[in-house]
């Protein structure tokens, strides 16, 4: 049984619990922690697509973020980013190699494996960059049946397009650096604010 905080609207939990099936049936508000593996092509800037395990209860056999999970009870988002990193990718990282990208929040509701289900979240977007050959990725084959590397841009044009089996959101995409250099000194000057 997963546990995960009940969570405010800017992700903040409320004192309460709930497991993840019943969050999912009845749409309570929780918390996820995204993190997309980025690097510089020839081309611009990549991010690594993962294709969701045909077993998964949600969009089974989508091409998705690099790396997402939910955050169980009494755990906040950098140790669960880190955790998804290492549990379905294999990679292991230091939080301070994250770059805060924003928040999203978003409603959900479809039906899988002919059930009703309802994503009510809240989710920090990350990313980190990592020039990484898919062979030496180590995946959770219960979550993960594969990975590859895409251009950013011609990843929003195929997300938009829909010319790819996905159920990645184009708000987070463009969420993401263009460049390196930019992140660093973005997250440098979101830092300070803090």
């Amino acid at each position: 049984m997963e546990l995960l905080d009940i969570v405010d609207e800017n992700g903040c939990p409320t004192g309460g619990t709930v497991e993840r099936e019943i969050a999912h049936r009845e749409g309570i508000r929780h918390r996820t922690a995204h993190v997309w593996l980025m690097r510089m092509g020839r081309d611009g800037a990549e991010v690594l697509l993962q294709k969701r395990s045909a077993d998964k209860d949600s969009h089974p056999g989508c091409y998705d973020i690099s790396s997402a999970g939910h955050i169980p009870a009494g755990v906040d988002f950098i140790p669960s980013a880190l955790r998804e990193l290492q549990e379905e990718l294999g990679l292991t990282a230091d939080g301070s190699e994250l770059v805060y990208c924003g928040q999203r929040r978003f409603y959900f509701a479809a039906e899988f494996h002919g059930k009703p289900f309802i994503d009510h979240q809240v989710s920090n977007v990350y990313c980190i960059w990592r020039d990484v050959a898919p062979e030496n990725l180590v995946l959770q084959e219960s979550e993960v049946e594969s990975v590859r590397w895409m251009n950013l841009e011609e990843c929003k044009a195929a997300v938009r397009e829909k010319r790819i089996h996905n159920c990645i959101f184009l708000e987070e995409l463009e969420m993401l650096p263009k460049e390196k250099e930019q992140s660093r000194l973005d997250n440098a000057a979101l830092q300070s604010v803090y």
